[in-house]
């Protein structure tokens, strides 16, 4: 699997991520809290971004403070936001309040009303796909109408473009009316795609049934997709392509909280296949990333450099097979 360039539209969410300061602290102890740029696509555009692609987003913000800090965040890592528009009315911001710390760790997301699914067809119709060499989205963008609509005729357009469709399952349940009407479009969705990224529960969730999740994800590969990459946490990951399954470990790392390796991860793998890397490097290029993350303060603001990249494989060996 193979990437032409590394210029990416992204499909999905843009928000304020609040962490309790200092590292540690749980978030009923708080006195102060720092802000980052959050959001899921918004995220995979800042890893994209750091490691020399660019990233382009399309979505929707609230049309108040916290969508102004998200458009001033976007802006200051050189994130493209010419399609992000802001909604008003009773619309709200995404919203996450995440605690850097492993034990016991608490993750407070607020979505009720959420801007981004506020996203219309006219939104995705106003981009030219043809200055792209892929679209990304996240699972979330599937949620909720109109921002459901909008996603698929996005996926419609840059086909007809000739990109290449890459999915981050990213289920979250909340945003659901229902565990099986989220089965059922990201199925669709999957179907669709080229890439598909997710882990072992989001696999099993799209199957009916977590046991067979390896099923599924291998069933979307003999089916159409280029490439699925099965992750199991410290187990590693499973990924298969038409020619075959390649297995890898995680690295080593002294994780400071749990979030933040999904978007990082697709932000290194879809970097490494622009970059001509083959699946396996590709693969291990998305989990140094992870590993480097969750060692840090935030999502956005913890995203690697290409040079901190580097320095990371350079120091650290091929991890065994899971």
């Amino acid at each position: 699997m193979r990437l032409k360039g590394n210029r990416f539209i992204i499909i999905g969410r843009a928000g304020m991520d609040l962490y309790p300061d200092p590292p540690g602290t749980r978030t009923e102890e708080a006195t102060r809290f720092v802000a980052c740029l959050g959001g899921s696509s918004a995220n995979i555009a800042v890893a994209i971004k750091r490691l020399g692609g660019s990233a382009d987003l399309v979505t929707c913000v609230s049309d108040d403070a916290i969508g102004r800090f998200a458009l001033n965040e976007l802006d200051r890592y050189g994130i493209g936001r010419a399609h992000v528009r802001a909604v008003g009315g009773e619309s709200r911001n995404s919203l996450a309040i995440v605690e850097s710390r492993i034990e016991n760790h608490q993750s407070v997301i607020y979505r009720n009303g959420a801007a981004d699914f506020e996203m219309t067809e006219a939104d995705v119709e106003a981009v030219d796909y043809s200055r792209y060499d892929a679209l990304i989205t996240t699972g979330t963008v599937f949620a909720a109408e109109p921002s459901r609509a909008a996603a698929f005729r996005g996926f419609e357009l840059a086909r007809a473009a000739g990109l290449p469709l890459i999915f981050d399952i990213d289920y979250r349940p909340y945003s659901w009316p229902s565990a099986q009407v989220a089965a059922e479009v990201y199925s669709r969705a999957g179907a669709l795609c080229d890439v598909i990224v997710g882990n072992d529960v989001e696999f099993g969730f799209m199957a009916g049934e977590y046991a067979r999740g390896l099923d599924k994800a291998r069933d979307l590969v003999a089916q159409a997709a280029q490439l699925a990459v099965y992750k199991m946490g410290e187990k590693g990951a499973i990924t298969i392509t038409p020619e075959g399954e390649i297995t890898t470990g995680i690295y080593p790392t002294k994780a400071l909280k749990p979030t933040g390796a999904g978007d990082s991860f697709m932000g290194g793998l879809v970097v490494g296949l622009s970059a001509g890397k083959p699946v396996r490097d590709a693969v291990l290029q998305g989990s140094a990333n992870a590993a480097m993350v969750v060692a840090r303060v935030g999502c956005a603001p913890a995203m690697p450099t290409t040079r901190e990249l580097e320095d990371f494989l350079g120091r650290h060996v091929d991890p065994s097979a899971a």
